[in-house]
């Protein structure tokens, strides 16, 4: 791997990316123009949400055909391939949003947020939220739209076409199916490690890694063994990746994450890391979770006294280990793999790169 600030930049992909993402947006922003310049915001807000991120869906992509010996003469249309996943994740990322009425992401106001000010600011009748709630359910589905688009014009014969596609339409469904069970277990009010597991496991560690793995190596003609030794290094890293986000979402620097301090419990988000934490706690403590967890009000007292029983209870320290014990066995199951050396490589450094984010 080359001597780069991060496996991500590896053969330029960040750059091509955004470069292919920008051209989408500018596309498809002509083609709203054409409709109404009323649809002005709706580009303009996607430009911005779509500015940052850290693009592992597209690096697992790529490099997961690359791993699998795609054809360097392709090497254009694994890219785009892989930027089809960034409009996939703003589609997750403005719904998820709404369903947990997060005020901000990447350090700007959510989408429906920004709605929701755009009609307040002109006086519009109605309700300013459910005006922005509206256009943000509307704007994931463009997305959503958008990510066909560029999956299924990024330039492969049909055959590779195919077999992508059908990775693809099992990822958005695994997708679909995990958020609703994160929704169901925040309905429930929690359960057990092992269901919170499965949520990590649909929402987010086959969509991020697995599945994109297993979608640049059906593009590249893998064979079943290569699908199989990337779900070996792919789920245990996903599932690692998703506990960092938990730590983050309740430990995390806001300059790093993009939200406010504490933010996960204020949404009351039913993580692996609340789960052991409660199965831990004093009844004392079950109580102070009990009246904390989930307040949209919840203050800095509040999220300190809920930090201090997740550290104190071990809830940290073991979800930490838990991280370690998945980024082994990724790795382990990484080494295993007959796959492309290069590719390998860059594949290594992005499990680090996945798990070791700073808290």
């Amino acid at each position: 791997m080359s001597d780069l600030s991060s496996p991500l930049d590896e053969a330029d992909l960040r750059a091509r990316v955004q470069t292919i993402v920008d051209e989408v947006l500018t596309a498809e922003g002509s083609v709203l123009a054409g409709v109404s310049d009323d649809l002005a915001p709706m580009i303009e807000t996607l430009t911005d949400l779509m500015a940052g991120g850290k693009r592992m869906r597209p690096a697992f992509c790529y490099w997961g055909w690359r791993g699998a010996g795609g054809d360097a003469a392709q090497d254009e249309a694994a890219m785009r391939a892989a930027a089809s996943l960034e409009f996939l994740q703003a589609c997750a990322l403005i719904h998820d949003d709404v369903m947990d009425g997060s005020d901000t992401r990447r350090g700007l106001p959510a989408v429906h947020r920004r709605f929701a000010g755009l009609h307040r600011a002109s006086a519009w009748l109605g309700s300013p939220e459910g005006f922005g709630v509206g256009a943000a359910i509307l704007l994931g589905d463009l997305c959503l739209s958008w990510a066909d688009q560029v999956l299924l014009t990024a330039g492969f014969p049909d055959d590779a076409q195919s077999r992508g596609k059908a990775v693809y339409d099992l990822m958005r469904t695994e997708l679909m199916a995990g958020q609703y069970l994160d929704l169901l277990e925040q309905a429930r009010g929690g359960g057990s490690v092992e269901r919170a597991l499965t949520v990590v496991r649909f929402k987010s560690a086959k969509y991020t890694i697995e599945r994109p793995l297993h979608l640049g190596a059906a593009l590249a003609g893998a064979d079943a063994s290569v699908l199989s030794a990337y779900s070996g290094y792919g789920l245990p890293l996903g599932e690692a990746f998703q506990l960092r986000d938990d730590i983050l979402g309740v430990f995390g620097d806001p300059q790093e994450t993009g939200k406010p301090a504490g933010d996960d419990l204020r949404e009351g988000k039913r993580t692996v890391l609340i789960a052991v934490a409660v199965e831990r706690s004093t009844p004392k403590q079950a109580a102070v979770i009990r009246r904390h967890l989930g307040d949209p009000g919840l203050g800095t007292e509040g999220v300190e006294a809920l930090r201090s029983i997740i550290s104190e209870t071990g809830a940290r320290d073991h979800t930490e280990h838990l991280i370690s014990e998945l980024l082994d066995s990724a790795l382990c199951a990484l080494d295993s793999a007959d796959i492309d050396p290069t590719a390998r490589d860059v594949l290594t450094g992005l499990a680090h790169a996945a798990t070791k984010r700073s808290v």
